[in-house]
């Protein structure tokens, strides 16, 4: 699960609408980079997502690391 902060994070970065550098793993495992505006951070399906504006859905347990900061996991 990801870290309450972190998500909060992500919000704000959505409220922003600034270009955010997400890396983040595939349905294949890949490591994929983008430059993009997050328009929305959502809950679906028992997981959270994040929606970039050119309409990718990123489960957030997918990203790596948001504008070169490590995603951080609750310790529960």
């Amino acid at each position: 699960m990801v870290d309450c902060d972190f998500h909060d994070e992500l919000e704000a970065l959505a409220t922003l609408r600034q270009q955010c550098r997400i890396v983040y793993r595939n349905a294949v495992d890949e490591v994929v980079e983008v430059q993009e505006r997050i328009v929305d951070v959502y809950a679906a399906n028992k997981a959270d997502f994040l929606r970039l504006k050119d309409g990718t859905e990123i489960r957030l347990d997918r990203i790596v690391s948001v504008n070169g900061k490590p995603i951080a996991y609750c310790s529960n």
